[in-house]
């Protein structure tokens, strides 16, 4: 089973921010997702599963995650997650 790796990381914020990187670091999001499943939801867990098999890309499992997330409410702006989780790390 492949794990594609996002050409660049979806930052987001779900208690703490962080940047998804890879289809399985979606797919992991998404599969506890605690919200309520919708489309984008059921979509972005379907592009993840057919990435892992070679059927779509990164990128495919990528846009369908970062547009889950910008509709759900949990996407950071780009270097938000970055950043405050390594302020976070230094403060500890």
């Amino acid at each position: 089973m492949a794990n594609p790796k996002f050409d660049r990381p979806v930052p987001i914020r779900i208690d703490d921010p962080r940047d998804v990187q890879s289809a399985r670091d979606a797919y992991d999001i998404l599969t506890h997702w605690q919200g309520i499943p919708d489309l984008d939801h059921t979509g972005a867990i379907a592009v993840c599963r057919k990435a892992f098999k070679g059927q779509r890309s990164g990128k495919e499992a990528r846009l369908a995650f970062q547009r889950f997330a910008l509709n759900n409410g949990i996407l950071a702006e780009d270097g938000t997650a970055t950043a405050l989780s390594s302020r976070r790390s230094r403060l500890r």
